[in-house]
């Protein structure tokens, strides 16, 4: 497998921290000034996905490892990671009526610090590299939220400073959103106010499946960078068509996306969603580090 090229370039006036901005065509260009907020823009996508294969991999995986199991959900984290490797526009975003693209991928998700009512919420990023696979991406994520459930309470960053503008007066804390909000749309807000951020990341990722419920379609956020929130449902069993016209059945996994339409068209979308399905019927994939290209013809 070739390994796909990570050269980050030069940094130019018209960059961001966090992106570096591209020059759209014009029906982007012009789509960004005619609908500038995110929310004006979303795409709803839901399909089925076959997970079969994936969970007599799976199975396979963790009775090789019985004190150790990886879940489908991170095998999703790491097929999403993937896709957006070598599906570069999915990690583009507009924001102050430009064009920009990351230099790395990031996936985010929230973390319940108890199965109760009434429970906090953790917010979580990662942010995959190269050499990563399911195996470590994996263990980065349980390690991550067994740290997150030590406590009940924020124990430092995003959560924490969270929290300090939520004791604010709500005058001052209008003024101070009025003002981040500024900042955002120049990019220009400091790293501690976005670093942690699920607004500031590639795909932000709900695990349904995880509270016994079903995919659904979740907004997107006019604050922020984030173009594709994905949710994810429970594992059952449904009647699918094979491709020999056969009926068959079969695991599977409904998802719901919501896509901002500015930052690619339909056709990339569906690629995209094609090379998902791939990876999910041939999950041995997940082994290969993410900087090796998958060669999947589309």
């Amino acid at each position: 497998m070739s390994k796909t090229n990570t050269a980050k370039p030069k940094r130019r006036l018209a960059d961001r921290r966090d992106g570096r901005y591209v020059k759209a065509p014009g029906l982007q260009t012009v789509m960004g000034y005619l609908f500038p907020k995110r929310t004006d823009c979303e795409v709803y996508l839901h399909d089925t996905l076959d997970a079969t294969e994936l969970m007599a991999y799976l199975e396979k995986k963790n009775a090789a490892h019985p004190d150790y199991k990886t879940t489908v959900f991170h095998a999703a984290i790491v097929a999403m990671a993937r896709m957006v490797k070598e599906r570069p526009l999915m990690n583009r975003f507009i924001q102050g009526y430009r064009m920009y693209e990351r230099d790395e991928i990031s996936i985010s998700f929230v973390v319940k610090r108890r199965f109760a009512d009434g429970a906090e919420e953790s917010l979580m990023v990662l942010v995959p590299k190269d050499e990563d696979t399911l195996d470590t991406i994996s263990r980065k994520i349980v390690g991550d939220v067994k740290e997150t459930r030590k406590s009940e309470h924020a124990t430092g960053g995003i959560d924490e400073l969270l929290d300090i503008f939520a004791s604010m007066p709500r005058l001052l804390l209008m003024v101070l959103i009025r003002i981040i909000r500024w900042l955002d749309f120049w990019g220009i807000n400091p790293k501690f106010l976005t670093e942690g951020d699920t607004n500031y990341t590639t795909i932000l990722a709900s695990n349904l499946g995880s509270i016994g419920a079903p995919s659904v379609y979740h907004h997107l956020n006019n604050y922020g960078t984030n173009s594709i929130m994905v949710t994810i449902g429970t594992l059952h069993k449904e009647e699918m068509t094979m491709p020999d016209g056969h009926k068959e059945i079969r695991d599977v996994i409904d998802i719901g996306a919501t896509l901002d339409e500015r930052i690619a068209d339909g056709f990339y979308f569906a690629r995209s969603l094609r090379l998902m399905k791939h990876i999910f019927a041939n999950p041995e994939m997940l082994d290969q580090p993410l900087g090796e290209t998958s060669g999947f013809d589309y």
